[in-house]
This record gives structure tokens, sequence and C-alpha cells, in this order.
């Protein structure tokens, strides 16, 4: 493994991406601990010290921002608007058949599908900026913490700081694109990996300093056994064997080939799990803006959200979140892979599945094949997701707990892909690849 490393540096063209695409990261993280202008840093750092912002609604945005969203940085947004405006533009090709004409026209198409992505990045900054704005005024961002942390809260520079924070969107936007284009793997699936690890260490120590030695080493351990059991599911594929007929052009005879087509275990990614995530924070922002600001008692609707939907440990919580994510993990899948559209394609080049009929037998075949598969992926993705929140159950530990939730899933996941990109490329200059 690290002759292969050593490999990948002595190749100039990869040493250059590898450099590059370092380099780029380390931006990424710089930017996230250099503070929006207007923001006193003295009382951020004095508000975070007390402690009142485990959970709550944007504690799941920090968690992508690498934690610049809590230290009001300039990087404070991440990359959650360009995810969100990622995950619109796709659903919205099921709604507008514009968008779904261009994700068939091939290159061109999903060029222009890429910028109304960039333009609706920008869009939702703007409105994420704002609402970040008004949460560090008013004191809410941070547990309601009795230091201001926008001192001087007068109109230029409250516009400023807008403007400032959505600019980062958009050039962490840029330097995602930057990667992908010139470095290596996917940009902005890099960034969310970096953003997500530098939250690693704190985790651990916080663990380590609250429980101690014993349950550091149990959670480090129960680390290695998710994180193997993460990787043998998402490597898992059902392999649907697609045979091709031979025909005659000309004087060549094309065809006969056999090939199949991968449907994986885990075709959601983590996206149902994001899904989830965003509906339960709902009820508990719906309860936080209904709550009376003059020390009167609330609602007894609101004491009911604030018991069972609020901090994650009910029991009551995480079976809706297990059932939020199973449906739409389905609502997904059936959104992303249509059958009836494989099956059209397999029928024009000649393609058939041994033993099924072309047209519509094979696209009930596949929708057969895929209902089935999918089950298992989203009781997967259910149960790891509840990590977490069993192991703040079990012994007291944050809802950021390391091993578990959508941060092992993505990490995972970044990290097979990129080192597969790594060893195909150096394959193509070496017999041996970073993986044997």
């Amino acid at each position: 493994m690290l002759s292969a490393i050593g490999r990948a540096f002595r190749t100039p063209d990869l040493r250059r991406k590898l450099l590059f695409t370092l380099g780029i990261i380390t931006i990424f993280r710089l930017g996230a601990f250099i503070p929006a202008p207007g923001v006193d840093y003295g009382n951020v750092q004095q508000c975070l010290a007390l402690g009142n912002t485990e959970g709550g609604l944007y504690q799941f945005v920090n968690l992508f921002s690498g934690g610049a969203l809590l230290q009001v940085s300039i990087f404070a947004l991440g990359i959650m608007p360009y995810i969100t405006a990622s995950i619109i533009t796709q659903l919205l090709r099921v709604v507008i058949p514009r968008f779904q004409e261009l994700h068939q026209e091939g290159a061109q198409g999903q060029s222009q599908l890429t910028q109304y992505t960039r333009y609706l990045t920008i869009a939702l900054g703007l409105l994420n900026a704002t609402t970040l704005v008004s949460l560090a005024r008013s004191g809410a961002l941070l547990g309601n913490c009795p230091v201001p942390l926008i001192p001087n809260d007068s109109l230029i520079t409250i516009i400023l700081l807008i403007i400032t924070l959505t600019a980062g969107t958009g050039l962490i936007m840029w330097m995602g694109e930057l990667i992908t284009e010139r470095g290596v793997g996917n940009g902005m699936s890099l960034l969310i990996f970096t953003a997500i690890a530098a939250g690693f260490p704190t985790s651990l120590g916080e663990i380590f300093r609250t429980q101690g030695a014993t349950v550091f080493a149990f959670v480090l351990a129960m680390g290695v056994v998710v994180v193997a059991l993460v990787i043998f599911v998402e490597q898992s594929q059902r392999r649907i064997p697609v045979q091709y007929a031979k025909r005659m052009v000309g004087r060549r005879t094309l065809g006969g080939s056999s090939t199949y087509i991968p449907i994986k275990v885990n075709m959601a990614g983590v996206i149902p799990v994001i899904f989830a995530s965003s509906m339960l924070y709902l009820p508990s922002l719906i309860a936080q803006f209904n709550t009376p600001q003059d020390g009167t008692a609330p609602p007894e609707w609101v004491n009911w959200i604030t018991t069972y939907l609020t901090s994650g440990d009910h029991p009551l919580y995480m079976a809706m979140y297990f059932l939020l994510i199973v449906f739409f993990t389905y609502f997904y899948v059936a959104i992303t892979f249509n059958p009836d559209e494989v099956s059209d394609n397999m029928k024009k080049y000649g393609g058939f599945i041994p033993g099924i009929r072309a047209g519509r037998p094979t696209a009930e075949y596949l929708q057969y094949v895929l209902s089935r598969i999918t089950l298992p992926g989203a009781i997967y993705l259910g149960l790891v997701a509840l990590i977490p929140l069993i192991a703040l159950v079990a012994i007291g530990a944050n809802q950021n707990f390391p091993f578990g939730g959508t941060s092992i899933l993505i990490m995972v996941g970044v990290g097979l892909e990129t080192v597969k990109q790594i060893d195909a490329q150096l394959q193509q200059r070496h017999y041996e690849g970073l993986l044997r």
C-alpha cells in the first residue's frame, strides 16, 4: 500500500493532480475559520464555550460545513446549498418534461442542467445566508447566547454579511468543480468528505474526555465493524445478465456479446437520510416559532413535540426516523431508476434478459427485482442512521457520533470512489494499481 502511494507521487501527472486537490482542500478548511465581516470572533468562541449548540435544526448543516456554520465564517453555509440544489434539479426531471429532455440529450443537456443547478445554488445560498444572519442577530444560532455575535447590526453590515456568505457558497462550488476538472475524484464529494472528517477528532476527543478510555476503545472497535459492514453493503449489487443478439451490418457481424445491469443494494445513497432528517426537523422548527418569549407556558402540542420529536432519544422519534428513511428510499429509487426506459434502450439496441421477453415483460421483471433489492437497502440505511441515536441513549454521546448516520455513509462512499479513480489512473501507467 505504501509503495503504491509512493508510485502515485512519483508519477508526474498524478502527483500534480493529487497536490492540486490537497491544495484546494487546504483552502477550504482555512476558510472555515475566517470570520465573516461584522462578526465578533471572540463573542462567537465565548458562546461556543457555553455548550448550548448540541442538536437543533442547524446541527445537520454544521456537519456538512465542517463546523464553519457555528463559527459564522465566510464558508458558514458550506456545500449544503449545492446539495439541495442538485436534489431539487434531479427531482424536477419528473415534474418538468424539459429537464428530462435535457437529461437525455447527453453532454450538452447535462451541461445546461449543471448551469441551472449553479443558479439555484446561488439563490438558495442567498436565502440561507439571510436566515443565518437573522438567527445570528437574535442570538438563537448559538443557543440564545447573552453576548451579541454581530455588535454593529447596521443595514450596510447586514447586506455585506449576506453577500459574503453567498459568495462563500459560490466559491466552494467553484473549488469543487476545479477538483473535478483538474484534480482527483469528484470535487463536491471530496469537499463534503473533508468537512465531515474534520469533525472526527473533536467528536472522538469529547467521547474520551467525558466517557473514559473503556468507552472510547469500545467506540473505536464498533467503528471498525460499522465501516466494514458499510463497505460490504455499498459494494454489493445484483447483476442482471443481458445478452445482445447478433446482427449483420454490411459484411460485418455485430453484437452477440453479453453484459449485465448492476443494481446496487443501496441505490439511493445518503439522500433518504437527508430527506428524513429534514422532515423531522420541521416539527421542532414550528414548535420553536410558537414558543412564547414572555415566559408564559407554551401550548400543549408544543410540549408534546419538544418531548417526543426534538432530542432524538425517544423511541417514537427513532421509529418515525426509520420509517421515513424506508419510505424515501423507495421514493428516490422509483424516481432515479426507470425500468421502462432501461427496457426501451435494451430493445432499441437488440438486448434482452435471458428467459424474459423484450418490452413490457422486461420492464416488469426489472421492477420486481428492484422492489425486492430495495427493501434490504432501505433497512440497512435506517439501521446505520439510527446508530448515533442509539449511542446517544447508550453512552450519552452527542448526535454527531462519528461512526454512523450520514457521516459514515458519505465518508465510506467517497473514499471508495476516490481510491478507485486513483487506482485506475495508476493502472494506466503501471501494471499494479493502488489496490491489489
